[in-house]
């Protein structure tokens, strides 16, 4: 069995609601997904999912090989950019082949990944987590609700801008998961927003009232000092490396003892979490996986030894996609159909793409011009105002950078 070719769909999934973080909200409920199809000349098709715009600067160093030699492929793949750097999109499209060519193998041997991966137990511990920054309350409940029917007792909120408004939502989401467990697990993710002496603060705030399991990329993400000061002036774990691509960048936040839960990107491949699970075990660590559409890396979580929770944002598939899982009993139960279970409808796809435009890139995937360095956070302010820049990107006003005041706060002056 050869690799010959591939074929790339973009499809979609439709959240039914607002999704977003602290650095903004999505201006639609929907978001591209994107589908990689490798063939071989025996047949069989591979499924990988997530961006892949650079696949033509690594598809050559799989093309014509046999699809079971995946992590030599995928060695192969890095060796292939190695000049030039393979982190970003390149690792993407890395990524999404290593997925595909692991749905090969597990078809190839007729058994699910899972198995295939030496897993003993299809269940996957997990944890409810909603992009949910943009619900108001009511939203919020009724979205967790849902979540605490499939058995979920673990939760983590989008959250970092409004101290009250956050302890609100964490005391609601508490008392939703109460319904599964006395002790409910919650977690908090400020997607990089902070710098290092706010994350202390806004975190030490939120603990005089709930009990955190983790704080989520409170800082820039390879700011191993930044992790570490935090992880010592809180009681909760810091959790991070989600954007981390490649071994390399997990070494300093190891080496610094900035990490409590090491975490993994789905769209980085199966191949790369399985490194790091490893890395992660040798230093008696645990590592979770962030979610993406279909949760690829489930198939391999349940076949490390260090698999603490993996993240699930919806309950529902991409548009044009069926997914061998179910979610009971708080977590992933994934089947018995061969590779990652995920069959695609290309016809279907088509036709609803053709009808549908792609979805803007805006809201949390851009990065706000003021992020981590607000003195103020942006709640309401005492008369009931709307604090400045509120429909903005940021708590500043965007003409102080016009007006010869750069760089000083709008509510200072």
């Amino acid at each position: 069995m050869k690799v010959t070719g591939y074929r790339s769909l973009t499809t979609a999934h439709d959240w039914g609601r607002p999704i977003g973080d602290a650095n903004g909200v999505m201006p639609g409920p929907h978001t591209d997904v994107h589908v990689l199809i490798l063939e071989t000349d025996g047949g069989l098709e591979g499924v990988g999912l997530g961006a892949h715009g650079d696949i033509d600067r690594v598809f050559g160093a799989v093309e014509g090989e046999d699809p079971r030699a995946v992590p030599a492929l995928y060695d192969r793949m890095i060796d292939r950019v190695f000049k030039t750097g393979h982190s970003g999109a390149t690792f993407g499209a890395i990524g999404a082949i290593d997925m595909a060519l692991w749905d090969l193998k597990a078809k190839a041997a007729g058994e699910p990944l899972w198995r295939t991966l030496g897993g003993r137990d299809r269940f996957v511990p997990g944890y409810a987590s909603g992009l949910d920054i943009a619900l108001d309350d009511d939203a919020l409940v009724g979205l967790y609700e849902r979540f605490a029917d499939r058995g979920f007792s673990a939760g983590k909120l989008k959250g970092g801008r409004d101290l009250g408004h956050d302890l609100r939502r964490l005391e609601a989401l508490r008392d939703v998961l109460g319904r599964n467990s006395a002790h409910p697990a919650l977690m908090f993710d400020a997607n990089e927003s902070w710098n290092r002496s706010q994350a202390v603060r806004f975190v030490s705030a939120l603990e005089r009232v709930v009990d955190l399991a983790w704080i989520e990329e409170p800082v820039r993400r390879w700011d191993a000092a930044g992790l570490a000061a935090v992880r010592r002036g809180i009681r909760a774990g810091v959790a991070t490396g989600e954007n981390l691509t490649g071994l390399e960048q997990y070494r300093p936040l190891l080496d610094a003892d900035a990490v409590d839960v090491v975490q993994v990107g789905n769209v980085w491949g199966i191949t790369h979490f399985l490194r790091v699970a490893a890395v992660a075990h040798g230093r008696d660590l645990p590592v979770s996986p962030v979610a993406y559409h279909a949760n690829p890396v489930a198939h391999a979580a349940v076949a490390v030894p260090n698999h603490l929770a993996f993240e699930v944002q919806d309950l529902s598939a991409p548009i044009g996609l069926e997914v061998d899982q179910e979610f009971q009993d708080g977590g992933i139960v994934l089947g018995d159909e061969p590779g990652l279970g995920i069959r695609v409808d290309e016809e279907h796809i088509r036709a609803v793409r053709a009808a549908d435009p792609p979805a803007a890139t805006a809201g949390p995937h851009v990065r706000p011009g003021r992020a981590g360095l607000r003195l103020v956070p942006d709640g309401p302010r005492p008369d009931g105002a709307q604090p400045v820049g509120a429909h903005r990107d940021s708590a500043y006003q965007d003409d102080a950078h016009r007006d010869g005041r750069a760089g000083v706060p709008a509510r200072s002056r």
